[in-house]
Parts: C-alpha cells; sequence; structure tokens
C-alpha cells in the first residue's frame, strides 16, 4: 500500500505566510485577496540612519575645511609680515631714508616694525633684529636679524 505523501511541516509561528512549493517569490499577506507585495529596498528607519550618519560626517569635514582655511590664512600673514622684515632690512642696508619709518603698508594691511640694532665685536658691523607686528597686536608674526654696516641707521 502506498503511503500518501505530506507536505512539508509548517513552522507554527509563520503559518499565515507560508505557501507550500512557492520559492522565493511574492507572499501574499493576509487580508489583501489576491493582492502581492514584494519586499525590497530600504525602510524609513534605514534611510534616516544612513542620512544621519552622513550628517555627522559632513559636520566634520567642514570643520576640517574650516581649519585648513584658518591656517593657510596664518601663513599667508606671516609670510607678508617676513616680507615686510625682508624689505625694511634691505632698506636698512641701502641707507633708504624710508627704513626709519615705524609702520608700513603692505598687501592691504598695515604693519609695526621695531628695528633693535647691537654692535658686535666688529666695529664696522652692526646686527639688527627686525620684528614686524599686524596692526593692534603684540605678538610679532616675524622677526628677522641681519648684519649692517655700523655706520648705517
Amino acid at each position: 500500500m502506498a503511503v500518501p505523501a505530506r507536505s512539508p511541516a509548517r513552522p507554527p509561528s509563520a503559518s499565515i505566510l507560508w505557501v507550500a512549493g512557492r520559492g522565493s517569490g511574492p507572499v501574499p499577506r493576509p487580508g489583501n485577496a489576491g493582492t502581492q507585495i514584494e519586499e525590497a529596498g530600504f525602510s524609513l528607519i534605514e534611510a534616516l540612519v544612513a542620512l544621519a550618519v552622513l550628517a555627522i560626517a559632513t559636520v566634520g569635514l567642514i570643520r576640517a575645511v574650516e581649519s585648513h582655511i584658518d591656517s593657510t590664512r596664518a601663513m599667508e600673514r606671516r609670510a607678508a609680515a617676513m616680507w615686510v622684515a625682508e624689505n625694511r632690512l634691505a632698506e636698512i642696508q641701502l641707507a633708504d631714508p624710508a627704513a626709519n619709518a615705524s609702520e608700513t603698508d603692505l598687501l592691504g594691511q598695515q604693519w609695526k616694525v621695531e628695528i633693535a640694532r647691537t654692535r658686535t665685536e666688529d666695529a664696522g658691523i652692526d646686527k639688527v633684529r627686525i620684528q614686524v607686528f599686524a596692526a593692534g597686536e603684540r605678538s610679532p608674526l616675524a622677526s628677522l636679524d641681519g648684519f649692517v654696516e655700523g655706520s648705517r641707521i
């Protein structure tokens, strides 16, 4: 006598959604007679989490870019201050009357220049220290040491 074919056992918790003989296709939902819903794509929660991660990463990127811009501006100011100091040393070496001015203008910015002169062991040579400050600041942005003839300044 032949034993009747049995269908595979259904899991008790998923018996409503289980369809015998179907592979991984659309599953009919209870209460929606004849309609089928395919589960594909992202859920709303997944999309919100992805957006939150992108927002946090963007904030970090913006802070890094701002920091880079600030450091670039500071380097630009220090370079301009060094140009002022080098120009002033050249003016001193050429005995230019403009070398005695305490303020100058370069690249549209006012600069304060302080010159300190000290004697060296050689009577014909003096050491000159030039410090350049941005207008209204107390710490120098550039400091340059050089040597000039003792009779100049």
